[in-house]
């Protein structure tokens, strides 16, 4: 079972759910959970849960590499670049590689066949244990703007290393671009995690958009920081037919824990059973629309 934990926007509180939720399930007798960080551009799960990583990954991909010997400079590869990463003037040819989607069309359409591809690093994805919680999770390269391919591969291997009755919690990028929908897509649920604010309203109703109507996928929400703000996150919930899984309140400590990269379910066992909770209603969701 994968469960997403996003967000509309940053500073909500989604990797906070998605380690407070790792962390009760792992203290179950017989439960198999992993976190897997697709925040990869700013992955921090691990300040928090502390595993012991034992494996490194490379993640590359693609990029033309032009051989000026037998280049004609016919201006076809860059004719055939949807992403304008390659470009021919009078004798030159310019390759801008961090606009480049691997794709190859350069490389097959030249019809010198001065074109060839060479792995360019995106990325490393690392994986280890945090006692019972299987971890994993992806680092741009600095300097790198495609975020999406290292999630992908992070998903890939990550994954299917997760026994079939394993809950896998996959911790979202915030927002809603195309990283987040390579997070949401092939999950099981998606739990959003907001404040009762306007702003956070407004970036709900664009997560809902995305994980719920556009991807198809079962979705509830956590109201983070309770008791504060207003009521509209709440009206919204109701007129659209999300179920609110749990509210956690606006607590100064919760908040402590978290700036001094404290686990605040360990902190503040209070509210293991709440998360627990949520667990066990998203399972129950999950089964009642599979």
């Amino acid at each position: 079972m994968v469960v997403t934990v996003a967000s509309g926007k940053g500073g909500t509180g989604k990797t906070l759910v998605a380690t407070g939720l790792a962390d009760v399930l792992s203290g179950e007798a017989g439960s198999n959970v992993q976190l897997v960080d697709c925040d990869v551009e700013e992955p921090n799960a691990h300040l928090f849960l502390r595993p012991q990583l034992h494996r490194s990954e490379e993640v590359t991909h693609p990029v033309p590499q032009v051989d000026l010997t037998q280049c004609t400079f016919c201006g076809r590869c860059a004719q055939v670049c949807e992403f304008h990463a390659i470009a021919v003037l009078s004798g030159k040819v310019m390759v801008f590689t961090e606009m480049c989607h691997g794709c190859g069309s350069c490389a097959r359409q030249c019809p010198e066949g001065a074109i060839t591809e060479v792995p360019e690093l995106l990325g490393h994805l690392e994986f280890g244990r945090a006692g019972a919680i299987a971890f994993a999770h992806g680092r741009l390269e600095v300097g790198q703007a495609l975020a999406t391919p290292v999630i992908r591969q992070l998903k890939a291997r990550a994954l299917p290393r997760a026994a079939s009755t394993a809950m896998s919690i996959l911790d979202a990028p915030p927002g809603n671009a195309c990283s987040v929908v390579e997070t949401l897509r092939g999950s099981d649920y998606a739990i959003l995690v907001t404040e009762p604010t306007p702003f956070g309203l407004h970036d709900l109703k664009l997560a809902v958009e995305l994980a719920r109507d556009a991807l198809g996928l079962p979705v509830g929400v956590i109201i983070n920081r309770d008791g504060m703000g207003d009521a509209g996150v709440e009206s919204f919930c109701a007129a659209a037919g999300v179920p609110v899984l749990t509210r956690l309140p606006f607590d100064r400590r919760v908040a402590r824990a978290y700036s001094e990269g404290q686990l605040w379910t360990r902190v503040l066992p209070e509210y293991r059973s709440q998360m627990l909770e949520v667990a066990r209603a998203v399972r129950s969701l999950t089964e009642a629309t599979s």
